[in-house]
């Protein structure tokens, strides 16, 4: 499904930021214009991994272009593969250690995320690089 992508131009220090408006909250960076198809597919999957939700239709473009928070960039169309998108939840059952548990909570809930939340960001950083 071709979703609009707003870009805020790098330059030889910064990377190109990248926001996904249909999923609010959904961003990345690519060093190199085209990588941002590939880093968009990549950040909308870990957006909907394991969240219960109806995928968002595309905006149309004509109505974002005149946001006044999208100025000073460039909008590219990203074909983004939705067949790889699980947007629904599995239920787990680990053991973990009492105190951990009570860290984990403590940290989500001054981060604003559930525990399942933390776990599903922190499980994904780490198979992400494996």
């Amino acid at each position: 499904m071709i979703y609009p992508v707003y870009v805020h131009p790098g330059d030889e220090q910064h990377a190109h930021g990248v926001i996904v408006p249909d999923f609010p909250g959904c961003f990345s960076a690519a060093d190199e214009w085209d990588q941002i198809p590939a880093k968009v597919q990549e950040a909308v999957e870990v957006y909907c991994e394991g969240e219960d939700m109806d995928l968002p239709a595309p905006t149309a473009l004509d109505e974002l272009m005149n946001d006044e928070q999208y100025k000073g960039g460039v909008w590219l169309l990203v074909d983004i593969d939705t067949s790889r998108l699980d947007t629904k939840p599995t239920r787990v059952n680990v053991s973990l250690p009492r105190g951990l548990v009570a860290q984990m909570d403590r940290y989500a809930k001054a981060h604003g995320m559930t525990r399942s939340g933390l776990i599903r960001s922190v499980v994904s950083e780490v198979l992400s690089h494996s």
